[in-house]
């Protein structure tokens, strides 16, 4: 969903405080070891040539742990390298996510100084009940201050929130939404919780006390917090854990992953939902029965408009006998569509 290269850096567990009940950060980052100075420069190294286009965007991102947490001196030493891409002009600049309360000026001040852009804040619930059921060790009145003085000190403000916590409802997932939007942020990341190995939450599920969501029900929760953050003009960046080796089909040998509503496809499930109901919800609009239609889109939405494997040309055929044909068109805005009927079930009986 970025329409920019990010070149990843993770920093498993650096900086967190505490172990909250659904995370386990090394299996989460797919990283099992604490990173150096020179190893990040080896790894930006290998990014930068593997890159197909060297027009597009290019960005650091210090991912895991927390990352305004890591001891001062650690911090600089990762930070110094990333800089030196930011001004040599290899990458336009440097993001990190980290912990509401670990935000301060002095923190701020530092990463304003080797060229950090973004800061992705952990936030996960807005429900301070909930915040607490999971071990999160921060308020909600944390989150509001950090998100304020991030804004201030002129850094683009990054979200994280999870669906599904133990004993949240799509009700308190709904809120956690507007509760962030008044707090202006530019990008969101939506992440459905996972079951992981070794985990508080894993002892949960085992128990009974905490059943994850199905992958439907994470779907049509993802599908109504994107709806909403595009009202609301913010940007959601990713959906769903990045798949690793790790974090992986619990039926794969070696993944972390106990359960949950994992997908390799998540994000692009939550997309091609959405655009499966605007097309039937367009065709309806005709008040007639259509056997077959063509909707032109833009190149960029072709593969969600035609579903994951082809599963909204399927859906389309099987539940309402409608053939849809998919053509591309570069004047049509991404995100924007036309439909034109091709054949109604009256043209059907004319010809014969």
């Amino acid at each position: 969903m970025s329409e920019k290269y990010i070149i990843p850096i993770f920093v498993p567990h650096l900086g967190c405080p505490n172990n909250c009940t659904f995370c386990n950060q090394k299996s989460i980052s797919g990283q099992m070891k604490n990173v150096t100075g020179k190893e990040i420069k080896i790894t930006i190294d290998e990014f930068l040539q593997n890159f197909k286009n060297n027009d597009i965007e290019k960005e650091i991102a210090f991912f895991g742990g927390s990352f305004t947490g890591i001891e001062k001196k650690i911090q600089e030493e990762l930070l110094e390298v990333a800089y030196e891409y930011v001004k040599n002009g290899t990458v336009s600049g440097i993001r990190v996510s980290t912990r509401p309360d670990y935000i301060d000026k002095e923190k701020l001040m530092l990463l304003k100084k080797y060229g950090v852009k973004t800061i992705e804040l952990g936030v996960q619930s807005t429900n301070d009940y909930i915040l607490k059921k999971c071990k999160r060790g921060h308020t909600f009145e944390d989150v509001k201050k950090a998100s304020k003085l991030i804004r201030k000190f002129g850094f683009t403000l990054g979200h994280q929130m999870m669906i599904g916590l133990p004993e949240s409802t799509r009700l308190d997932e709904l809120n956690t939404a507007k509760d962030l939007a008044k707090l202006k942020p530019k990008i969101i990341r939506l992440y459905p919780v996972l079951v992981i190995k070794n985990t508080e939450l894993e002892d949960e599920y085992k128990n009974k006390q905490y059943e994850p969501l199905t992958l439907n029900q994470a779907i049509e929760t993802c599908k109504e917090l994107l709806n909403y953050f595009e009202k609301k003009k913010i940007k959601v960046i990713r959906i769903g854990l990045q798949n690793t080796d790790l974090i992986s089909n619990p039926k794969n040998i070696g993944s972390e992953v106990v359960a949950g509503p994992y997908h390799e496809a998540f994000g692009q499930l939550v997309e091609t939902s959405i655009w499966y109901d605007k097309i039937l919800d367009e065709i309806k609009k005709f008040n007639i029965k259509v056997i077959a239609a063509q909707i032109e889109v833009n190149p960029v939405d072709v593969n969600n408009v035609v579903g994951h494997r082809k599963s909204n040309l399927e859906q389309l055929k099987q539940i309402y006998d409608i053939e849809l044909k998919v053509k591309q068109n570069n004047e049509i805005k991404p995100g924007k569509f036309s439909i034109k009927i091709l054949k109604t079930y009256k043209d059907f009986l004319d010809e014969k």
